[in-house]
């Protein structure tokens, strides 16, 4: 008995183990396969991790303001239909929230204006947490009258304008009362390759923050007409409307840019957008915190691109870099030495790949700065070393290339001393190379003119470019032409 005892207990044991098995293996499965996830989870790359550093520092920025409109004048013939009394401006009527029915001028011009509310939604990043700044876009919060910032925890603040910059399109905006804010570090956007990733973060269409990722695709980016400085990096990483003023990160969660227009037909994204470098960024903030503005030095000098073209009709070793068409007297670059027909390869150390790249750079610089400027002058290198003075007035590139000299009168100067210009028509061609009366030339692609004889053979062997060495007054310059 007490055999058969043990038995049954036996057998009894081994089915409620077996019966136990069977219950809990799924859950032993489960379990062993969450396990498993959460490792593959943990070794699958992921920009995760760096974006929760980042993102409490890049905030939605709602804007009100007004701005003036022009609104149509009333034609003399109709002004007896329109009026306080008349049944057309009555409640009730299509024409009454018209401009005609609402103060409308008369005379069929536009009047003066009128004031227009609108709303405004774009991103900012904080870039100091103590003090509350705010980089953005300059035509995020233009004509702003009221600005609030949100952050990624929903927090909103009160915010007022630092400083605005029109031509690099930067404005620097300050929270009212911060409070336990977190700042980004900004990256070396000197350092910069193509074909760096990117990761762009934003305020799309007001959604909310939103993230996208790409590369570099393209740096020095300028000629966009977007802005006038222009040294945009080019990314393929989605920048879509209201993103403006959002952060362009590395995957370090390092600030390389400031988000800021795209390319594309309809406002969409096509894989082109823009960011304002965070070199540059960092220049005219710390400007903007001193004076309430960017107070910019200037070289004073005009000029153009140098192509293999023109570096071939002037005889220069060089396929980049900033031609020099004209030096204004008593600029930083006369000072300097710097003459029409050098050309700019590089500021301090660094190429120079364009005249608008040398002109976005020097833009940002304060005035006083002392910057070494790498030439070529007759083929031979020179370095020398200008103090920015301060800009006076919008620098523009005049040396544009365009076709053709028709326009001009000339002669001879008279014992071999050039081709003089005697009347310039407006709106012709010479005039809009920037030929003027009394100019004289007396070079042409290097080659010297003594008389128009000269000027006419370099003219017959239809060079692609042509550069006139031009002297006025007491200065000498370049006009190209093509």
């Amino acid at each position: 008995m007490r055999l058969k005892l043990m038995k049954k207990t036996t057998l009894a044991m081994s089915a409620l183990a077996l019966s136990l098995g069977l219950a809990l293996s799924p859950l032993s499965a489960s379990a062993a396969e969450t396990a498993s996830s959460a490792t593959n989870a943990q070794q699958m790359p992921s920009l995760a991790p760096m974006l929760e550093k980042v993102m409490p520092s890049v905030v939605s920025i709602n804007v009100e303001g007004s701005t003036t409109v022009n609104t149509p004048r009333m034609p003399r013939n109709f002004q007896q239909f329109f009026g306080d009394n008349s049944p057309f401006c009555q409640d009730g009527s299509p024409f009454q929230s018209s401009p005609f029915c609402q103060g409308g001028g008369q005379g069929g011009q536009p009047d003066g204006g009128q004031q227009q509310k609108f709303m405004a939604l774009g991103s900012g990043v904080i870039i100091d947490a103590a003090k509350g700044y705010v980089v953005t876009n300059n035509h995020v919060v233009d004509n702003a009258t009221t600005i609030k910032v949100q952050l990624s925890d929903g927090r909103r603040f009160d915010a007022k304008v630092v400083g605005k910059d029109p031509r690099s399109d930067i404005a620097l905006i300050q929270i009212q009362d911060p409070k336990n804010l977190t700042a980004i570090k900004l990256a070396d956007s000197d350092a910069l390759r193509v074909g760096d990733y990117t990761v762009a973060i934003g305020n799309p269409f007001g959604l909310g923050e939103t993230v996208t990722s790409g590369i570099v695709s393209a740096l020095g980016r300028s000629g966009l007409n977007v802005e006038n400085y222009e040294n945009f990096i080019q990314t393929d990483a989605a920048i879509n409307r209201g993103n403006s003023g959002g952060a362009l990160v590395n995957l370090n969660g390092e600030l390389i840019g400031i988000n800021t227009a795209i390319l594309a037909p309809d406002g969409g994204n096509i894989g082109i957008g823009f960011a304002i470098p965070s070199n540059m960024v960092k220049n005219l903030t710390e400007q903007m915190v001193k004076y309430g503005q960017v107070k910019r030095g200037e070289l004073g000098i005009m000029g153009t691109e140098l192509n293999s073209e023109l570096a071939k009709a002037m005889k220069v070793d060089a396929q980049r870099g900033a031609f020099v068409s004209q030096v204004m007297p008593g600029s930083a670059a006369a000072k300097a030495g710097i003459k029409a027909g050098d050309v700019i390869t590089s500021l301090n150390g660094k190429a120079i790949s364009s005249f608008a790249a040398l002109r976005a750079q020097v833009g940002t610089m304060p005035i006083g700065s002392k910057v070494e400027l790498g030439l070529l002058r007759d083929g031979k290198p020179v370095t020398v070393t200008v103090e920015l003075q301060q800009s006076n007035q919008t620098q523009v590139d005049s040396s544009t290339i365009f076709n053709g000299i028709e326009g001009a009168e000339m002669s001879n100067k008279g014992q071999d001393k050039g081709v003089v210009v005697n009347n310039v028509k407006a709106g012709t061609p010479a005039a809009q190379i920037g030929l003027k009366k009394g100019d004289v030339i007396v070079g042409a692609n290097q080659q010297p003119v003594k008389n128009i004889a000269d000027l006419r053979k370099i003219f017959d062997a239809k060079p692609s470019v042509l550069a006139l060495n031009i002297q006025r007054g007491d200065a000498s310059i370049y006009l190209l032409l093509q």
